[in-house]
């Protein structure tokens, strides 16, 4: 199995109240994947609560092997999903083990 980790650092130059807006989104879009792609695992959104800390956001997936991790990422689902984050967007870390 494969963990996909994720996480996103959300512009400074937006409100509070924007970014709340921007991660809400993101997390009611991409926690209803499972729905239209069955091949996914496990997967979470958490909004950070720290705000001494970088990232703003976390998405945990798990997935049988790192080919369906490239299958979920090209998914039409998927890239809609993430298009909520497009103009939000600072930065984006990732990392994919074996579990």
């Amino acid at each position: 199995m494969v963990k996909h980790i994720v996480m996103f650092k959300l512009k400074e130059t937006l409100s509070q109240e924007e970014k709340n807006s921007v991660m809400i989104e993101f997390k009611k879009a991409i926690e209803a994947l499972p729905e239209s792609i069955t091949f996914i695992r496990h997967i979470f959104v958490g909004i950070n609560v720290n705000s001494l800390e970088k990232w703003d956001i976390c998405l945990e997936s798990e997935f049988d092997s790192l080919d369906d991790v490239k299958r979920y990422a090209a998914h039409p689902a998927h890239v809609a999903a993430a298009t909520i984050l497009k103009d939000a967007k600072e930065d984006r870390a990732c990392v994919d083990f074996n579990f």
